[in-house]
């Protein structure tokens, strides 16, 4: 089902949650709703879902006008962070639920429900576990059977509201991948929200980045990372340096191969893996663009390296740099060591 949100806006009070919201969701697919705390991501959420109402705009749903409807008709599968289980139900009841509480005229008979919830069970990995209740399960498992549950009445759009943001890290990651997995199955349109910029990276087809209640830029992962719309998404999109210009050493922003970039704005924002680094006491002060290595972190394959500035500090802040772990070892660095510094793309903003 594919949904249009146009001209949408919610406000509390003096305070504007939404501001002329205009996005159109294609059919199947998986979108992230992206940034931080505050900025709208489940306020419109639930406006698409019919439990919270706008000020003005329109909810459509395959081109049909939604709006006014009632959340119970609109066809929409709801998760939220905590699970909303049921207690005093076992698993299986949990997610046959749904079913059972049906108008008569359109409820299945028991044997179908009984198919139905042991088929679910399967796909979420866990019908071994339909006689427990919800207090025996982990956190994992408890988000995969509201996932479930939320499924059981065939929803045409799945929406998840930080689905898991009450689990530890590893639990988190795992259930990234299965989810990403399990929509590739579906093909259900689905929207999730998060504040987790790796989340949202991972598991979308589709970034809607929001800030105080606006749409910042909306596209593929790679195409948000990669082209940032502005600043704001810029910092807030993986991890990035920034250098004002109007303080840097001009020497330094010549030799390390800013100037050679600069297009329009004052503020170079430079990815980690776009500055290069070689070893060289010689070089380095040769060009004039060197640095100090101060810190390095193990990131798995990658190696972040912090540098400080050299002694006529064209920087006032660290600034990181990645490669890979195995170029990091053949250059040998070590803490205190003077590299020369080569950028090879920023982006320019005001």
């Amino acid at each position: 089902m594919s949904i249009l949100l146009s001209d949408i806006s919610k406000n509390f009070g003096a305070f504007a949650a939404l501001d002329h919201i205009n996005l159109e969701i294609p059919e199947g697919e998986l979108v992230a709703l992206l940034g931080p705390s505050g900025c709208g991501k489940t306020t419109l959420l639930r406006i698409i879902a019919g439990l919270e109402k706008s000020d003005s705009g329109r909810v459509l749903l395959n081109g049909e006008d939604k709006t006014h409807e009632h959340a119970s008709h609109r066809g929409i599968g709801f998760v939220f962070q905590h699970y909303a289980l049921f207690r005093h139900m076992t698993v299986f009841e949990n997610v046959a639920f749904g079913l059972r509480v049906k108008n008569k005229k359109i409820r299945p008979n028991e044997a179908a429900i009984q198919k139905k919830v042991h088929t679910l069970l399967e796909l979420v990995q866990l019908d071994w576990l339909h006689d427990r209740h919800p207090d025996q399960l982990s956190g994992g498992q408890r988000q995969r059977i509201a996932l479930a549950r939320a499924l059981a009445v065939e929803p045409s759009v799945l929406l998840l509201d930080e689905p898991f943001g009450a689990l530890d890290a590893s639990v988190r990651k795992d259930l990234r991948l299965w989810l990403r997995n399990l929509h590739h199955d579906l093909n259900v349109t689905s929207i999730f929200v998060t504040h987790d910029q790796e989340e949202a990276m991972e598991v979308a087809s589709q970034v809607v980045v929001l800030n105080h209640g606006r749409i910042e830029q909306q596209g593929a992962p790679s195409d948000i990372y990669d082209n940032p719309s502005n600043a704001f998404v810029s910092r807030f999109i993986g991890q990035t340096n920034i250098f004002d210009t109007a303080e840097i050493d001009q020497d330094w922003l010549k030799t390390s191969g800013l100037t050679l970039a600069k297009t329009q704005g004052q503020f170079a924002h430079v990815r980690p893996h776009d500055i290069e680094l070689v070893k060289s006491a010689d070089l380095a002060a040769e060009m004039g663009a060197y640095a100090i290595l101060k810190d390095w972190q193990h990131l798995g394959s990658l190696i972040r390296i912090e540098l400080a500035g050299k002694g006529a500090q064209p920087f006032n802040q660290p600034i990181y740099a990645e490669m890979p772990n195995e170029r990091f070892k053949q250059l040998q660095l070590n803490r205190g060591d003077k590299v020369a510094v080569k950028i090879r793309n920023a982006r320019w903003f005001h």
